[in-house]
């Protein structure tokens, strides 16, 4: 998934995976390799990103029995990447996953990193965030890694913004969430009468209940007067094909100009959990 050339050699470059949601022009731009999680609709196994469009996805995911099941990139899929770019030269890798709370995607990316000891030096960042709030993250390290950085430099500047970024997401429906397990402290939404619009949040690593609304109107107001509250430093927005999520980049407008705001769409990873009409914002508050 990843690129390479020669004007690649010599400098540190970034991993994630494709949780993160990031857009795959930006991940070419960038020069970001994504390993990919596994999706598996019943017997049938696709590969994010390669086999599964976001698409085809939510096609399928409307019309099959039960929801599908994600799995996290085997250790030889990080393993095979990392060796690609040592080969081509990279003078270490940084790689950024997936929360260690919410997948064992970081995990394998760990045991990867072990195997190339001695040859290449790999450090793995755990995101403790998801979609959007892995993506900037890994945009920001690859930025850096652009700009020259060394692997101690990346790393330690990617961790601290880690600590000022926040995620807040605005989920369509609880059915989603209540099928699919792995929601943290947003269980408590589940005794909820179901006309309710479920706000969530990522608190260090785990998602959290943030507030609940009734409609879908005001719990796009709440985000963005959550927003108003903090100096921004950057913003990115993520949707599961939501159809208001222009009037959302519209509410933003004056807190960060549309033109800057980093928009993804969510993928099969992160949208099994928490279904079609989610969306959410990403952002860093100014050090």
């Amino acid at each position: 998934m990843g690129t390479s050339n020669s004007t690649n050699n010599g400098r540190v470059r970034i991993v994630t995976d494709s949780a993160c949601d990031l857009p795959i022009g930006l991940c070419e731009e960038l020069g970001i390799s994504v390993v990919p999680l596994t999706i598996r609709f019943g017997e049938q196994e696709y590969v994010d990103r390669v086999e599964l469009t976001n698409d085809q996805f939510w096609t399928k995911v409307r019309t099959a029995s039960a929801l599908p099941e994600t799995a996290a990139p085997s250790v030889g899929a990080f393993e095979e990447t990392f060796r690609a770019l040592a080969d081509d030269g990279a003078a270490g890798v940084v790689c950024v996953n997936l929360s260690s709370k919410m997948s064992a995607t970081m995990q394998s990316a760990q045991v990867a990193a072990k195997a190339l000891d001695g040859i290449c030096p790999i450090e793995v960042v755990d995101s403790k965030n998801a979609t959007m709030g892995i993506g900037h993250l890994a945009a920001h390290a690859a930025r850096l890694a652009l700009e020259g950085a060394d692997v101690a430099t990346i790393v330690a500047s990617t961790e601290e913004r880690r600590e000022r970024s926040h995620l807040l997401g605005i989920v369509d429906t609880l059915d989603f969430l209540r099928r699919g397990g792995r929601i943290g402290g947003a269980q408590a939404f589940l005794g909820s009468v179901l006309s309710i619009k479920p706000i969530i949040e990522v608190r260090d690593g785990s998602v959290e209940a943030a507030g609940k609304v009734r409609t879908r109107s005001k719990a796009l107001r709440f985000a963005v007067d959550k927003l108003k509250e903090v100096d921004v430093e950057s913003l990115a927005v993520m949707h599961a094909q939501a159809d208001d999520v222009e009037e959302f980049l519209d509410m933003l407008d004056p807190i960060v100009p549309r033109a800057e705001i980093l928009v993804g769409e969510i993928g099969p990873v992160v949208g099994v959990h928490v279904g079609p009409g989610t969306i959410g914002t990403v952002w860093t508050v100014r050090a």
